[in-house]
């Protein structure tokens, strides 16, 4: 495992040494009764989780709110409903991601990790609106999504088992790859986040979020202990407090929002289940676990807990159970945030309840719609600044796993190699596999889901098939996944 900090109870950090002469791991944190908890269950005093789940909310806010704006505006939602689907994206997101960190039976990841409202979902759900109109469109996409959430939530103990076929060499390729993939979504808010958005790709825009890397970059270097921890969260507010004296930020979001919305059910209709709909979108509800399979690997590693057959299981029965549950919110297919993981990486808080804190935020917004246009002020620019920063790390954090995997070998050579190469076509070259089947466009479109499947193959060819399968395929001594139960 890779050499790691730890961080004491004052909020600074200290390498992980040796057993200490009790038995217990000095990756472990000691509690005032004296018992030894692993960071990852670690309760941090209320205005901390507040301010560090704060983080969290704000790394994750666009990508939540994204897809219910792409597609009510597909669907013609007038701005009223618009803004009531993006208000249940946010409940729906809160509920997933206090169901994934806090647990229920055995359901819950119980790791720090973000759920939200999946991307991969977009071009089917506006494939199902174009094909059966503004009225019935949601009531189709709902049906799908519920029966897609219960086939994941079914499939999660047999899906988990392909953990063996995840050693470090397949982590560290997939890791790396989930940091690129997510660099051209920073690159984009960096310009501004959208084409038609004033001042997209100009001076200000970027200039805005060079200022606000810079921020991040040099409140990290320059501050200690607690303020450390929260550089991204300052860095967001310095970048935002320049951006109104720039004119790329203003209140008018704030006073037209409402205060206080109850979600209501079904609002746009009991779900209609329809087989070509369900058939689409269960598509990409695999594509979403083999995604979220990767993304807890890559999560547990940089919290120093190997995400088991359990833990996956556990993580990925959420992810069904939150997807299942969200329609009949008006909310959409709930599964892991990747973005989020770099921010644990960054600020090495690895506490499961500082993210539950940003799930209970995460409703409050969805509930008070006022509460997540003040998320909102933060413009797409500042975000792209501190994007590059945030998807950066979990690139490096891929890096790091690569170096332990055995690199010397020229099977995982060809592996780390084909697998990142074939996972940047859709990064950089977005419309290259049009002319394919959908199924096939739903795949290869994600770059992390195509890396993962061909990393995976290429795995069993070089070290499970024929006379190579006793090969390293983990490390220099062959290393694989640890398996262990999570303390």
């Amino acid at each position: 495992m890779a050499t790691s900090s730890t961080r004491t109870t004052d909020g600074g950090s200290t390498p992980d040494g040796p057993t200490r002469p009790d038995g217990v791991s000095s990756s472990l944190l000691d509690t005032p009764d004296g018992r030894a908890v692993h960071p990852v269950d670690e309760l941090l005093p209320t205005v901390r989780l507040f301010t560090t789940g704060l983080q969290h909310v704000a790394a994750m806010y666009a990508g939540v709110v994204a897809p219910p704006l792409i597609v009510g505006a597909g669907v013609g939602l007038s701005p009223t409903e618009l803004a009531l689907l993006i208000s249940a994206s946010l409940f729906t997101a809160g509920l997933a991601t206090l169901l994934q960190t806090l647990g229920v039976w055995k359901i819950g990841a119980r790791l720090p990790f973000v759920n939200g409202v999946s991307f991969a979902g977009v071009a089917p759900m506006l494939a199902i609106a174009k094909e059966h109109g503004p009225d019935q469109a949601l009531p189709v996409i709902f049906g799908a999504v519920i029966v897609a959430g219960l086939l994941c939530f079914l499939a999660a103990p047999y899906f988990c088992k392909l953990i063996r076929f995840f050693p470090p060499v397949v982590q560290g390729t997939v890791i790396t790859l989930i940091g690129v993939s997510l660099l051209p979504v920073a690159v984009n808010w960096a310009r501004g986040g959208s084409p038609a958005a004033p001042g997209y790709g100009s001076v200000r825009a970027i200039g805005l979020a060079a200022f606000t890397l810079t921020a991040v970059v040099l409140c990290n270097k320059l501050l200690r202990g607690f303020w450390q921890q929260l550089s991204l969260l300052i860095g967001l507010a310095i970048g935002t407090a320049l951006a109104f004296p720039l004119g790329l930020a203003d209140f008018g979001a704030v006073s037209r929002a409402e205060v206080f919305a109850l979600p209501s059910p079904f609002h746009f209709g009991a779900p209609v289940f329809d087989l070509t709909a369900i058939v689409s979108i269960c598509i990409v509800m695999v594509v979403s676990m083999t995604e979220s399979t990767a993304d807890m690997l890559a999560l547990g590693r940089i919290v120093d807990r190997e995400a088991d057959e359990r833990t996956l299981a556990a993580g990925l029965r959420a992810d069904g159970l939150a997807t299942a549950v969200s329609p009949v919110f008006n909310g959409f297919a709930a599964s892991a945030f990747a973005q989020n993981i770099g921010l644990v990486a960054l600020t090495n808080i690895r506490s499961r309840f500082v993210v539950a804190a940003g799930g209970g935020i995460l409703i409050l917004l969805g509930l008070f719609p006022v509460l997540g246009s003040l998320v909102s002020l933060v413009p797409s620019p500042v975000l792209g600044g501190a994007g590059i920063v945030l998807f950066g790390t979990v690139a490096a954090s891929g890096i790091r796993t690569l170096a332990e995997a055995g690199m010397q070998s020229s099977a995982n050579t060809i592996l780390v190699s084909v697998s990142l190469g074939v996972g940047i076509v859709p990064i950089a070259a977005p419309t290259f596999y049009d002319a394919f089947p959908e199924a096939v466009r739903t795949l290869m479109h994600s770059g992390i889901s195509a890396g993962c499947v061909l990393a995976v193959l290429l795995n069993l060819l070089f070290h499970h098939v024929g006379a190579d399968r006793q090969a390293p395929s983990g490390g220099p001594t062959g290393a694989t996944v640890s398996t262990a139960t999570p303390s």
